[in-house]
């Protein structure tokens, strides 16, 4: 904050906060920063649409001294890895590889799965981390987990053990704890497993063969070791832990963020019976029951997006973004910001904020159509499910697939029921019927 701000009072020695002045209230909501007694917090919460801390340096418990794509700082490293992580998305566009085939292998896989429960009701979480689990797998290394694959069971228990202690990270990062100590277990756990997988791929690897993500980063080893690559692929870059930290941040951005998305939009729906039944409709009359939903699909099912929209809206899975370091010295409004000041984004605020959204407390899809309902509109700048710039999230476009594929699926082919806890699921009649007349001779 801007040492003019009348609203700041400064005492680090004395361990006291400075809280944002009027003017930056107004353009930006309260802003709060922090000191313990001659330490700087790492990250402090933000009660507005951003926050700025005075750390410095800090070191984040997910990034193994920053390495990887999501905690890292901006630097040769993270732009070598994001890029090689974008390249891998780019291998999955076409043909046998293509993401839209596998998502749909892994949502009728999971549909034909809940419609063996025949009416029960069942908590949705375990079949759905396995599908979403599965699909990032074969992104990464072009193989899927069976339901009853200890492997499995193992990085379920440990995504479960990071997400835990991720919701304290800027607490636990001061204050020594037990949380702590569990989610560096949990780090290191899920870093063994992954490093298994690693050495195989290592002896197997042949350069004609480049098919997941794994691949992708083996190979920029080997260009770099043989000096065949560009002057911003530094082999020291793209070491083992260097390609764990990526490999990792991909597993543990892509799994539970997909997977709470898919259990929100049920939720809603169930509370909204009648919003169910109008998207059940469209799919009927648009998709019928004799084919797959496709991505094609989406700007004609625009009541599902719509409703996907705003459920990314009105839940955000990440209320704040992760935070990132000021590159330079700069400024937003009357508020200075030094180069190395982390800035956390209050995703939940900008998403909430009446100034933007008109009831936002309020669940309502038809905020993301037009008066006619028929096409799909941007009604607010302040509207970032994915964050915005080079940080954005690099699986945005995977997530953005996931989640109406998977959605208009289990429209198209289950009853979907509340009770509580769980969700009852039957197969849908009109389904059943359509089925027997497939397979009629």
């Amino acid at each position: 904050m801007g040492p003019a701000d009348p609203g700041i009072e400064d005492r680090r020695s004395g361990g006291t906060c400075k809280f944002g002045g009027s003017s930056g209230q107004k353009q930006l909501g309260p802003c709060l920063a922090g000191w313990t007694r001659h330490v700087p917090l790492p990250m402090w919460a933000c009660i507005g649409p951003m926050s700025f801390s005075a750390s410095k340096g800090h070191s984040r418990s997910l990034s193994d001294n920053q390495k990887g794509i999501a905690f890292a700082d901006h630097g040769a490293h993270w732009q070598l890895h994001r890029k090689l992580a974008l390249n891998a998305f780019a291998l999955f566009k076409d043909g046998n590889l293509k993401l839209e085939k596998i998502i749909n292998q892994e949502a009728n896989v999971l549909c034909d799965f809940l419609a063996t429960q025949h009416g029960e009701a069942i908590d949705l979480s375990e079949p759905l981390s396995l599908a979403v689990t599965n699909i990032i797998s074969f992104i990464c290394f072009n193989f899927s987990f069976k339901n009853e694959d200890p492997a499995l069971k193992a990085i379920q228990n440990v995504n479960d053990g990071i997400l835990e202690g991720e919701s304290n990270i800027s607490t636990l990062q001061i204050f020594p704890s037990k949380a702590m100590e569990k989610m560096k277990g949990c780090v290191q756990t899920r870093n063994e497993l992954l490093n298994e997988i690693l050495e195989k791929c290592q002896e197997n690897f042949s350069s004609d063969s480049i098919t997941n993500l794994l691949h992708i980063l083996i190979q920029a080893k080997v260009n770099a070791d043989n000096n065949n690559a560009g002057p911003d692929q530094d082999s020291k870059l793209l070491s083992n832990r260097h390609m764990l930290a990526t490999i990792g941040d991909i597993f543990g951005a892509g799994v539970e963020t997909t997977t709470s998305v898919i259990k929100w939009i049920v939720a809603y729906l169930l509370h909204h019976p009648s919003l169910k039944k109008r998207i059940q409709d469209d799919i009927d009359q648009i998709i019928g029951f004799n084919r797959t939903p496709t991505i094609s699909d989406r700007n004609r099912l625009v009541l599902l997006e719509a409703t996907i929209r705003e459920v990314l809206r009105i839940r955000p899975v990440a209320p704040t973004l992760i935070p990132h370091k000021a590159v330079i010295d700069s400024s937003i409004g009357d508020l200075t910001i030094d180069k190395g000041t982390d800035v956390v984004v209050n995703l939940w605020a900008l998403h909430h904020s009446e100034k933007e959204w008109q009831h936002p407390d309020l669940f309502m899809p038809e905020r993301f159509l037009d008066p006619t309902g028929t096409q799909l509109i941007s009604p607010s700048l302040s509207y970032l499910p994915f964050g915005a710039g080079p940080r954005s999230c690099v699986g945005e476009m995977l997530a953005r697939q996931e989640l109406f594929l998977f959605m208009s699926r289990l429209l198209q082919s289950l009853v979907l029921q509340i009770k509580p806890f769980k969700v009852k699921i039957e197969v849908r009649q009109a389904w059943k019927e359509a089925q027997a007349e497939g397979s009629t001779p």
